[in-house]
This record gives structure tokens, C-alpha cells and sequence, in this order.
């Protein structure tokens, strides 16, 4: 066996969480894993390892499944060694507080109609790490609940597309808190990242896409911030529902289509905050549901079909500082009256002036067009979308409104481009690898 060394594994959150092995500096070891030595399957390393051991596996293909860490280990793959499940069930479920499973290749966790087999399973933990793995049609990929402090870094995770029922979430937390989720990728799941019931999680520099539902899927989850992550070409790119106190930054949202396909769906939330996001082609970019209390700052809105569709139980909300950029409608509400308030945006669609030469327009902007209001009640109207009858009934309404809301309105509409923080999100790459 390898002379004993000391295993410690940073694996950190804002403040770094330090994964201290538990044997102490004296009596850790290596356990090897490899074809024709000693422990020549993961589970019989497994079974051969002590607490505060690293476990460190050779490269090559093993068919298994249904492996358990129970102790406080280091699982390292060297060259991205393969555990295939064979469609038989869950590949590695960890139950200790403290392990970390770095490198490895999962494959082939198979469908269930039954139970959500996941190819990682972190179950009732205080600190974990899964960091640095590949995920090939695994039916979920790392499914992590009842845990606090567990990080999930620098994965990649592949689905199949086969369906929504016949597809699980590529990371999927339920009942958690204190998690960080940073620079994933996820594609070909039913959402890409799925939470329900997380608080106080930090979730940055993913990028999911070509997911078959969402991008990001969260419910009664308060609490967490999403910042500078990349959602582009899924079913819909986020759906935010039942919760308070969310802050999302600098993410993109990108080419979400679909006859009910938003950029961010925001249902029956509060008290959060929309900053410096890029919305850009998407069907619906932002719509806002039974909302109350969001301030939605900084963003850009480019070539949506519409960039905000507003319900009238949105209420006490604060539009500022955003651009609307070459949008088909730029605001769509099924009211005429606006119990949220728009002030000092950016719109192309203004054709007002600016006398006095203060950056502000003159001329109060109305941002809901006739025509939109007259598609939400036909909506094959949209074929006239750019026709001269559209122009002209839009002008009449603009110069005399009587159907559209009168207090939706920026007053204060600005004469040129805002400059926001909203930035491109970089595409996740898994971090450096362990020594």
C-alpha cells in the first residue's frame, strides 16, 4: 500500500468549505482501484477503504452499480474512469458527511418509471462535493436532498431528450440549503437544474441548454441568488415559482421558443430582484404572473417576440433603466389599467423628442400597442405584424389612446441606450483537477 499522506480536499462556497478527513494527517491512506491489483473493482476499494482515505481509481471501464459511501472519502478518477450502471439502477449513493467524488465517467443509469434513479446520489449530508465529472445518459444525474453545504462544480451532464416522462433533471436538489452550484453544464434533460424546497444557495456560471422543459426550475425555494449563468434553447429557459427574495444577475437567457416558451416565467414570487440580465430571442423574454414587489433594473431586452408580458395581479413592481431593443411588442398586459411602475428605459420604439437636451424624452412613452392588445384577443392577427393597417392603428391609439392601459407609461423615457451590466455568460468549464 502507497506510504499514508494527508488528504484534504477544498472544495469551496463564498467563504470555502474545507473538507478536513477525519483519520488526521497520520493514518490516511490511498486505496488503488485498478483491472489486475489488489482491489480490482470500486466497491471492493470501497469496502477496503478507512475513513479519510482517498480511493483513487485507474482508468478503464467498470460495470457497476449500486455502490455506497458511508465513510468521509476521496473518490478520484484518474482520466475520467467509466462506472456503467448497464441501465441496471443507481450508480454511487453518498451518505457521508465530507465526501468528495472527483473525475469520474457515469454512464447508463437507465429509465424508471417508478423511482428517480440518479447516477450520484448525495443523501442526508452536511458537506459534499461532486466536482469534475462527466454524466452520459443518466436518467438523473446527481440528485442531492436533505443536505446542507454540498457542492457541485465543474460537471458535465448529457441526457437523452426522450420525453418529459422518460427523462429525469440533470442536477436536482430538493429540501437543501447552503448549496453551491457552479460552472455545470446540462443539456437533453427535462430541466437542466431542478430545485424545490432550497434556501440560501448560490448558483453561477452554469450554462444549461436544449433541455426538453426548463433550463432552471425552481419552486419554494427563497433565499438563493443565480448569477451570470447562460439559458438558451430549452422547452423555456427559467420558471421561478412560489418563493421570495430571489436575486438573479448578469445571466443570459437566449433563444427559449415555443408557442408557450419564455425566457423567465415568474409566477407568485416577491420581494426579489431582475438585474443586469441579457434577454435575447426568446418568445416571451419576461413574463410576470401574480407577482409583487420585483425590481427589474439594468437589463436588455433584443428581438423578443414580446420582451414583457405583464399580468394585471403583477403588482408593485419597478421597471427602470433597461433597454428594449427591436422587440415585436415590448410590453403585453391583459389590462388596461398598470398597478406596476416604468421609468427611465431605453426604447427603440420611441419616436418622441428631446428639446431641452437632458437625455429624457419630452413626450411620455406608451410602451402597449393596440395591435398587441387586439392579438391577445385573435391571435392569428400576428400575420398582420409589420402591415401598414398595424402602423396605422397603432399611431391613432399612440396620439389618442382609448383600449390601451393609460397609467402603464414611462415617463421619463430615455433618449438613448442605458448602459447596463448585462454581460454574456461564459460557457462552464470543469475546474482544474485534483493532484
Amino acid at each position: 500500500m502507497a506510504a499514508r499522506t494527508r488528504n484534504q480536499l477544498l472544495c469551496g462556497l463564498g467563504i470555502g468549505v474545507a473538507f478536513v478527513l477525519t483519520a488526521g494527517p497520520d493514518y490516511a491512506a490511498q486505496v488503488h482501484v485498478e483491472k489486475n491489483g489488489r482491489c480490482p473493482t470500486l466497491s471492493a476499494g470501497l469496502a477496503a477503504a478507512q475513513a479519510g482515505d482517498t480511493v483513487r481509481v485507474a482508468p478503464g471501464l467498470y460495470r457497476e452499480f449500486g455502490l455506497i459511501v458511508d465513510k468521509p472519502l476521496v473518490l478520484l478518477g484518474d482520466d475520467h474512469p467509466v462506472l456503467d450502471a448497464a441501465n441496471l439502477g443507481e450508480i454511487l449513493t453518498v451518505t457521508a458527511p465530507g465526501a468528495a467524488v472527483y473525475g469520474f465517467t457515469f454512464r447508463n443509469v437507465g429509465t424508471s418509471y417508478l423511482e428517480d434513479r440518479a447516477a450520484v446520489r448525495v443523501k442526508n449530508v452536511d458537506g459534499a462535493c461532486i466536482e469534475g465529472n462527466t454524466f452520459e445518459n443518466a436518467f438523473f444525474g446527481i440528485y442531492v436532498e436533505h443536505s446542507q453545504r454540498v457542492v457541485v462544480r465543474g460537471n458535465r451532464l448529457t441526457g437523452t431528450s426522450l420525453g418529459e416522462v422518460a427523462s429525469g433533471n440533470g442536477i436536482h436538489l430538493w429540501y437543501c440549503k447552503d448549496a453551491l452550484i457552479e460552472g455545470n453544464t446540462a443539456s437533453g434533460h427535462r430541466d437542466g437544474i431542478y430545485f424545490e424546497f432550497v434556501e440560501n444557495s448560490m448558483i453561477r456560471n452554469n450554462v444549461s441548454t436544449g433541455n426538453i422543459r426548463y433550463g432552471l426550475h425552481f419552486m419554494f425555494s427563497p433565499g438563493n441568488t443565480y448569477h451570470s449563468n447562460r439559458f438558451a434553447e430549452n422547452g423555456a429557459g427559467v420558471a421561478v415559482m412560489y418563493t421570495d427574495h430571489v436575486v438573479m444577475t448578469n445571466n443570459v437567457f437566449e433563444n427559449n421558443r415555443g408557442a408557450s416558451s419564455y425566457g423567465l416565467l415568474l409566477k407568485d414570487i416577491r420581494d426579489s430582484d431582475i438585474r443586469g440580465n441579457r434577454f435575447v430571442g426568446n418568445t416571451v423574454a419576461l413574463y410576470a404572473e401574480g407577482s409583487s414587489r420585483l425590481m427589474v433594473e439594468g437589463n436588455d431586452f433584443v428581438d423578443n417576440g414580446h420582451a414583457v408580458r405583464i399580468m394585471a395581479n403583477a403588482m408593485d413592481n419597478t421597471f427602470t433603466r433597461n433597454n428594449f431593443l427591436g422587440n415585436a411588442f415590448d410590453v403585453v398586459t391583459n389590462s388596461r389599467h398598470s398597478f406596476s411602475t416604468f421609468d427611465t428605459n431605453y426604447w427603440s420604439a420611441y419616436d418622441g423628442y428631446d428639446l431641452d437636451r437632458n437625455n429624457v424624452g419630452d413626450v411620455p412613452h406608451h410602451p402597449v400597442r393596440l395591435f398587441a392588445l387586439l392579438v391577445e384577443q385573435a391571435p392569428p392577427g400576428i400575420i398582420l405584424l409589420g402591415s401598414l393597417f398595424v402602423r396605422l392603428i397603432d399611431t391613432a391609439e399612440r396620439v389618442m389612446p382609448v383600449l390601451t392601459p393609460e397609467t402603464l407609461v414611462d415617463h421619463s423615457p430615455s433618449m438613448t441606450v442605458l448602459v447596463t451590466h448585462s454581460v454574456q455568460a461564459r460557457v462552464a468549464e470543469p475546474v482544474g483537477r485534483l493532484p
